[in-house]
């Protein structure tokens, strides 16, 4: 089974040496990105028509990022190449018979005269800085290096950001981060986002029972094994493992990696160093890492083994990975198809991202052909007991290990199959990284309405506390009529109740706090948020968008 990263414009070093200089001299701000501006000045040297020129945009950028790094750049250079051939531009055209290495940079009308200019000018330029040695000289700081000073009180207007990724970074900082911070959202809901949040790789999250096969399906994608990896038919992971891209092959414990600037961990440290003592993050070098980082997970006990025997809260581990990852798989196995209690409780715990959940059922040449019939069945009834909703979720059926398929047991059929799910599974895979943007701000939006609701709430329960007497007597009424209260804020402000916390969770949360100490309603907090909802994101997609759009 191959899963093979994206291609990242495989070249000679000749030639991989003038599509560097020609990268410095198409990024016209040396940002190390070239934009939309910059791109079509650029490539409209090639002479290509717009059509051809907005399918190079669209493969290069094919994790739509609205930029192209020197990587993205090559591709498009040799796109171009082969545009300029004859060839027709697609998809699939990297990933054919080309010879990339040997392939010739394309023809670019006047650059070559561009080029000398710009070289003579910069001559000229080195001999004033030689002239003037004499005067002194003071760096000024870039706007970048200043974005996240705590000194910086001046705002950054979202035109001199140069990503998507920047453009949500600005936006959170000026305008979601402040009523955050206001209405305690990171004490109720989710902890404030740092850089990491926003910078990190997409992540794949794996669930089930124990001995499952997670950590070695994790094994077969990667073509080995990784550090701290335990597999046997007893419960062998006894901690969350995040395997992720490294220098080197090596094992970090819990408590070190949540303090990791780097990471995109620290929420983890909320449930406590029991937790964090059964977390670790296994680094090594391998290109599939790259792109995508595996959250393996201990197997879900059954009994009170699962509650009593683990000192942390592992449905809010789960469940605040699931909120970061951007797919989480579900691990059955055709043996083990009943759902405990305990694992109910852990799919439960992945409420609100039911369009990032995967079902595997994995094992499946264990079965003749007859019997996985009965187990699909069984397990899809299982299934819709358990997730809340009316669409009947994607199932893949196969055999994720290094071992050949047991013909003997499944059969012709059963092989065939099983090689056309995993097929399917790996394409969704793949698909990971090219839409991890397009995640970021589905999930930036998602968390923009979770903090007004949040705020309403909040707003509304200092509302309804007396001014003088008997605050104790009305904040333990609040409480026990949160879900009436509740009803009360989403009918005033027109909200669907399905964007509404759990009641059970926010109560518990709720207990800790003295109402009366909360924040009134600030409206003008809220209005930057809808204007940030209504008028900044789509301006800064519209700003990254295809150039040839």
């Amino acid at each position: 089974m191959e899963l093979d990263p994206i291609p990242i414009g495989s070249c000679s070093k000749d030639h991989q040496s003038i599509y560097q200089h020609w990268f410095n001299h198409a990024d016209s701000d040396a940002d190390g990105r070239i934009t939309g501006n910059d791109a079509t000045r650029f490539f409209a040297m090639s002479n290509l028509s717009r059509q051809d020129l907005k399918q190079v945009w669209a493969i290069a950028d094919s994790k739509r990022q609205g930029y192209l790094g020197l990587q993205e750049f090559i591709i498009a250079m040799q796109l171009v190449s082969l545009g300029q051939s004859g060839q027709p531009i697609t998809h699939d055209l990297l990933s054919s018979d080309v010879d990339l290495k040997n392939l010739k940079p394309p023809i670019m009308e006047g650059l070559d005269v561009l080029l000398a200019k710009k070289k003579h000018k910069q001559k000229e330029m080195d001999v004033n800085v030689i002239s003037d040695t004499a005067g002194s000289s003071q760096l000024q700081p870039s706007l970048s290096s200043s974005w996240f000073s705590s000194k910086s009180t001046k705002k950054v207007p979202l035109s001199s950001v140069t990503s998507i990724i920047d453009g949500l970074k600005r936006l959170y900082i000026q305008k979601l981060r402040p009523l955050e911070v206001t209405y305690r959202f990171n004490d109720f809901v989710s902890p404030l986002l740092t850089n990491s949040d926003f910078d990190a790789k997409p992540m794949v999250m794996l669930l089930g029972q124990y001995s499952t096969g997670k950590t070695t399906f994790i094994k077969h994608l990667l073509k080995c094994s990784y550090p701290g990896a335990h597999i046997g038919p007893e419960p062998t992971t006894d901690r969350f493992v995040v395997v992720m891209s490294g220098p080197d092959e090596r094992s970090i414990p819990g408590n070190t990696v949540a303090v990791q600037a780097d990471m995109p961990f620290s929420g983890l440290t909320t449930f406590g160093t029991a937790f964090l003592s059964k977390f670790e993050c296994s680094q090594m070098p391998h290109p599939l890492l790259e792109h995508i980082t595996f959250v393996d997970s201990p197997g879900v006990l059954s009994g009170e083994k699962q509650r009593t025997q683990r000192a942390y809260d592992f449905t809010g581990v789960t469940s605040w990975f699931a909120a970061k990852c951007d797919l989480i798989l579900l691990l059955f196995d055709p043996h083990k198809l009943d759902i405990s209690d305990e694992f109910n409780r852990v799919i439960s715990s992945l409420r609100g991202h039911d369009d990032k959940i995967r079902v595997v059922l994995n094992k499946a040449d264990q079965v003749d052909t007859q019997q996985l019939m009965r187990v699909y069945g069984a397990l899809m009834w299982s299934l819709g007991k358990v997730l809340n909703t009316p669409e009947v979720i994607r199932v893949y059926i196969g055999s994720f290990n290094d071992k050949p398929v047991n013909d003997a047991v499944s059969g012709p059929i059963g092989k065939e199959l099983f090689e056309k799910e995993q097929e399917d599974l790996l394409s969704d895979l793949k698909d990971i990284p090219k839409a991890a943007c397009d995640r970021r701000i589905n999930e930036f939006v998602k968390r923009a309405r979770a903090v007004k609701i949040h705020a309403y709430i909040i707003s509304h329960l200092k509302k309804e506390m007396p001014a003088m007497i008997g605050k104790g007597k009305a904040q333990q009424k609040l409480i026990d009529n949160l879900a009436g209260e509740f009803g009360k804020v989403q009918r005033e402000f027109h909200l669907p109740p399905g964007d509404f916390p759990n009641v059970e969770h926010f109560r518990e949360s709720l207990r800790g706090y003295n109402i009366d100490k909360f924040e009134k309603l600030k409206p003008k907090m809220i209005r930057v948020v809808d204007d940030m909802l209504a008028y900044d994101i789509p301006n800064l997609l519209k700003n990254f968008k295809n150039p040839y759009d």
